[in-house]
């Protein structure tokens, strides 16, 4: 004997995720664009119906290097020395912290205290031209700023190759 089977439709009491196929997609998403975009994108995930976190900030850097020396530069507003790691490890640095901040107003019978928490971290491998036994960090004015210098014998004079010619 047949058995009729007939359509199901989601209660309004199941999660989400359940109800709509595309909602723990859209959740990837919005993780993979708050670990690019940082507190730019903090708002839209709560708009999209994303249940609120504590968010991954990721710095902005800026790399350079000349003949004696790479220099990494982090931006890291509102940061003490206290709140930043810099590390090394198996020919990996590591920038990592954690950001807390607190406001508090007072406006006629209305009190509000606003927290916000965050952590980051950002990790670049080093050539092996670096002398790891002379990085130096510091942090200036919310910048952090790392000076890898290179090894004596990584500094090569540059020599002029022609181009043509037999």
């Amino acid at each position: 004997m047949a058995q009729e089977i007939k359509p199901t439709t989601p209660s309004n009491n199941q999660p989400a995720q359940q109800r709509d196929p595309f909602a723990q997609m859209r959740a990837e998403m919005d993780r993979v664009f708050d670990s690019f975009l940082g507190n730019r994108w903090s708002g839209l995930p709560s708009l999209l119906g994303a249940e609120p976190r504590e968010r991954m900030v990721v710095p902005s850097i800026d790399v350079r290097e000349n003949e004696s020396q790479i220099v990494i530069e982090a931006e890291l507003p509102g940061l003490e020395e206290k709140d930043v790691d810099v590390t090394l490890r198996d020919g990996i640095l590591t920038i990592k912290g954690n950001k807390t901040s607190e406001a508090e107003r007072t406006e006629d019978d209305v009190h509000v205290t606003e927290r916000s928490y965050g952590s980051f971290q950002r990790s670049l491998r080093v050539p092996d031209s670096v002398d790891e036994e002379h990085i130096k960090a510091k942090l200036d004015k919310g910048v952090l700023h790392v000076a890898l210098p290179k090894r004596p014998e990584a500094v090569k004079s540059e020599k002029k190759i022609p181009i043509g010619g037999n």
